[in-house]
Formats: C-alpha cells, structure tokens, sequence
C-alpha cells in the first residue's frame, strides 16, 4: 500500500532562506482553491460597440487552505492534549517575525503534482511551479470539540496565502518589456512614438522603427486607439 504524501510548510524566520523551520501538515487538505486575477484598464474609442482592453498587470494569486487539526489520540478527558499547539502554528503566521519585522514568507510543498506544474509549456518560458510561495493574509480558527475541562481538541483553520516573488525573479522568468521581443501596444490620446519607444526600449530615438514597422509617414497625426506593433530590436 502507497503511503500519501504528507503536505508541509517552510516557513522563512530570519533574513536568508536557509533561516527556515519546516512542518508537516496533521492532516492532508481534501481542498485546494487558487484565485488569480490580471488588472485591465478599458480604452473609450467613440464609435466602437465596446472598449479596447488593455493588460496592466497582474494581481498577486492567492492560495486557500482548510486545515484540520486534533489531538483526541492523546485521550479527551484528564490529561487531554490541546489541540492548540497544531493551530498555533498557523496563526503565527501572521505574526511579525523580530529579524524580519514583517510576517514570514511561507512555501507549501505537497508533491510534484502540484497545481501549476504545467504551467507555460505550451507558450514556451515554463512557468512550472511545484509548491505555492506566499505571505500568510488570514488565518481562521474556528474550535469545534472540548474536553470536560474545557480544553480545545479539534479544529478547522482557514488560512489565505498570497502570492510573494521577488522581483528578479519575475522579471527573469517573464522579461516583459525586453527590447527583443516584439509588442502589441494600443496608443493612449496625446502619447507619441518617442513615449512608446521609450517605454519598450529605453531610448526614444527608436521611434522610427516602430513608425516603419507600421506604415506611419506622419508621427504628428496619430489617432488614440491606434494598434501598434512595436518591432524587436537587438
């Protein structure tokens, strides 16, 4: 018979990520809720039946736990075992840590199946991931068994992780605005070709490559809402 992978946290509390304590889970989760969103701003061109939408960024994903914890194998009358000392080590969580001055960064390692793991194989630059990194946002206990003498000894805690990378690793996973990549860019009313070639390649003398890879011959007369393709260079 298979023995289940046993989900766990690492929990950073201290400045290196070798500052880590790791602890396994009493229970395995039966549920698993992921929630991502991307911020899109609407662009109003008059005439058309709806408005251009335009990516901004994405949103921090958030990973959502029911935990379930007891401790009725250690006997539920004189002597009983409080269960606290599993939720404890949630609702620190969200507890600052001293040498960090912040709440602790927490990754949650179940198996290599983790959801996720397939992430960006089909468009190229894996995005694969197998465990969840993030900073805890809540945490819910709710107390749901006491002994004679009041001792608590089962429980269910919720806890909301959200999304934490640093930014290096963002940008070396995804480099958005690599000057060798090309782009779609819709143009904003009173933006120049300068301003968009500044903005992708970090020097606006670039704008002629764009004005070419467009069919532009006056850069004076752009109308907002135009589509541009703004070209790779090396």
């Amino acid at each position: 018979m298979t023995i289940p992978a046993k989900g766990k946290f690492k929990v950073q509390v201290g400045p290196k990520p070798a500052n880590t304590i790791t602890y396994p889970v009493q229970f395995n989760p039966t549920e698993l809720q992921f929630d991502k969103q991307v911020q899109l701003a609407e662009i109003g061109i008059p005439g058309l039946d709806a408005p251009l939408q335009q990516f901004v960024r994405g949103n921090a994903e958030k990973l959502t736990l029911e935990l379930f914890c007891d401790s009725t194998d250690k006997g539920m009358g004189i002597g009983a075992q409080s269960v606290t000392k599993e939720t404890d080590k949630y609702y620190q969580l969200v507890k600052l840590i001293p040498a960090l001055h912040a709440p602790p960064v927490v990754t949650f390692i179940w198996n290599d199946q983790f959801p996720g793991n397939e992430l960006g194989k089909a468009w190229g630059g894996s995005q694969r991931r197998t465990s969840f990194t993030g900073v805890a946002e809540s945490v819910r206990s709710r107390f749901t068994l006491f002994s004679p003498e009041g001792i608590p000894l089962r429980a269910t805690v919720n806890l909301v992780l959200r999304e934490w990378r640093p930014i290096e690793q963002q940008l070396g996973k995804q480099n958005p605005s690599s000057p060798d990549r090309s782009h779609a860019h819709v143009l904003q009313r009173g933006e120049t070709l300068s301003a968009v070639a500044g903005d992708y390649y970090e020097r606006a003398g670039e704008w002629r490559a764009i004005a070419d890879e467009n069919g532009i011959e006056d850069p004076r007369r752009l109308a907002a809402g135009l589509r541009l393709t703004v070209p790779s260079i090396r």
